[in-house]
């Protein structure tokens, strides 16, 4: 693990990559990361060879990635998402189905994906590092698979939950591997761009679940969502076994089995309470002892990491202020994009009189931005500081105005409201997943998705936490319409506060990326320091 006190913006080793055989190619055929395993034979060395002089004589490495990897990858991941959101329109075919859930089984039967899937992104990651990104995401496409089978044959809410588990544990080896894979075959010049794909697959996901789930919801049975989602997944493990090549493994270790426990446990109690709050007050004994079961054992798990000669991963890297305020602003993304996921999933349906199928069309201007303003950020992907701060501050006052919207106002108005959010979701998004994977070395790839992927799984659940709560406080038939003014504007304030924080934590690690082949020498240090001014 390097030494936290390197605040470099790209790792020195970022340039190394995998060629199609899986071999480290690059100017220097031996500058792979330490302890990087070679993953191809002598046909591999030779196209790494090869690849090597043709980048030299063109003055810039040529990015590894094909187009179709490239959408294999974002296929992976799109599916995943989708799955954390499809199912919050289903809520009330379960509620009568023949299962007989109780209310109690039905906020299990969404958040058990959740729980399991951000619970489990660190460790995923990592393994995937150590074992081998594409073996993870294949056994991850299987576990997906196997979790839907179970929740569609499921006979009870034991194993329609266990099922949602299952998958979201399958979820969690799927993601970070597919950001690992992206990052190790791409040079920094082509990353940008490509994390900018990965990032509207995460966006498209959003609506496919909400666009998938409605029309599940309207015309046919619950249980055909989870079927569906079988062949769906055979289907994505069959062109990752074609498409994705395999990439050089980060050294083999101690796969640190207590620290992945504790902090597994950790983040999984954090979450419960994070997610039951509203239901059972933020003050109540359940809550209060979930919240300290989760920083007790978090607290082990650093106590643990700091002693142990291989652990999962080292606390220290957060000394990085540049890692710090790239997770701060992810989550911080994700708390405004979740909050307003959370009251569009009601206010089509229960203030506009909207069907369950138009209520999940009625979220697609969220995804014009996502598509369109990636572009646009990667040719800014140097200059980080403005592109996240103004793409953050997008979110915040398009929240604000979707605050203003009620029974009068017309679709049209709030679809623009949607569209600013959208826009700054596009923008910061993809910065800012470059700024977690890249404070990190290559090797350690995997981990670094799983962090900023679990920094997305929180902000999203605070998000959904902190609306609901606002929203508990307003009774009676006007609930939803009297609450969602003031929720909105709760959640927009505090994402516009948690901006200011994110935008003074990319200023002291220096606001511009340092490109590839630039001296850092202290010229070069001082130049990235007046681009951050």
């Amino acid at each position: 693990m390097p030494s936290p006190a390197r605040n470099s913006g790209l790792p020195a080793d970022s340039r190394v990559r995998a060629s199609p055989a899986g071999a480290p190619d690059g100017p220097a055929a031996a500058a792979r990361a330490p302890g990087d395993e070679p993953g191809g034979g002598a046909a591999g060395s030779a196209a790494g060879s090869a690849s090597g002089s043709a980048a030299r004589g063109a003055g810039a490495p040529v990015s590894a990635l094909r187009r179709a990897t490239l959408l294999t990858l974002c296929a992976c991941v799109l599916v995943a998402q989708s799955m954390v959101a499809a199912i919050n329109l289903l809520i009330p075919q379960l509620t009568s189905s023949s299962l007989h859930l109780t209310h109690s089984a039905v906020l299990w039967t969404v958040d058990a994906y959740v729980i399991a899937f951000a619970g489990l992104l660190i460790p995923a990651g990592a393994l995937g590092d150590r074992h081998g990104r594409k073996g993870a995401l294949l056994a991850g496409l299987a576990l997906f698979a196997a979790g839907a089978a179970t929740s569609a044959l499921a006979t009870g809410p034991a194993l329609l939950i266990a099922g949602r588990g299952l998958s979201g544990a399958g979820a969690a080896l799927i993601t970070p591997a597919t950001v690992s894979i992206l990052v190790h075959l791409t040079t920094p010049q082509h990353r940008a761009r490509a994390l900018a794909s990965w990032t509207l697959a995460i966006g498209l996901g959003g609506l496919a679940g909400n666009l998938g789930g409605g029309l599940v919801g309207q015309y046919l049975s619950w249980r055909a969502l989870f079927a569906v989602m079988v062949p769906l997944a055979a289907a994505l493990a069959a062109a990752v076994a074609l498409a994705v090549p395999r990439t050089a493994r980060a050294a083999l270790g101690n796969p640190d089995p207590l620290g992945t426990v504790l902090l597994t446990a950790g983040l999984v109690a954090a979450l419960s309470g994070i997610i039951e709050g509203p239901a059972y007050g933020w003050g109540s004994p359940r809550i209060v002892a979930a919240f300290a079961v989760g920083a007790l054992l978090v607290a082990l798990f650093a106590r643990h990491a700091l002693r142990s000669p291989a652990p999962l991963f080292d606390p220290r890297v957060f000394a990085r202020p540049r890692l710090r305020a790239a997770t701060l602003g992810t989550a911080t993304g994700f708390f405004g994009l979740f909050a307003l996921f959370y009251v569009n999933s009601q206010y089509p349906q229960g203030i506009k009189g909207y069907g369950a199928a138009l209520t999940g069309v009625a979220i697609v201007p969220l995804t014009v931005g996502m598509a369109l303003v990636p572009r646009l950020a990667a040719r800014w992907s140097d200059r980080p500081r403005p592109v996240i701060g103004g793409g953050l501050a997008l979110i915040g006052l398009g929240l604000l105005g979707a605050s203003t919207a009620d029974a009068g106002t017309p679709y049209a108005l709030y679809a623009c409201w949607l569209l600013v959010i959208s826009a700054g979701t596009g923008l910061s998004m993809p910065a800012l997943t470059v700024g977690v994977v890249t404070s990190l070395p290559p090797h350690q790839a995997g981990l670094g998705s799983g962090l900023g992927t679990s920094a997305r799984e929180v902000g999203a659940a605070l998000g959904v936490a902190v609306t609901g709560t606002v929203l508990s406080a307003h009774q009676g038939a006007h609930a939803l319409a009297d609450g969602m003014a003031p929720a909105l504007r709760v959640v927009a304030l505090l994402v516009l506060a948690a901006t200011a924080a994110v935008v003074t934590g990319y200023g002291r690690d220096g606001g511009r990326e340092r490109r590839p082949g630039r001296s850092a020498g202290p010229g070069a240090r001082r130049r990235a320091g007046r681009g951050a001014a």
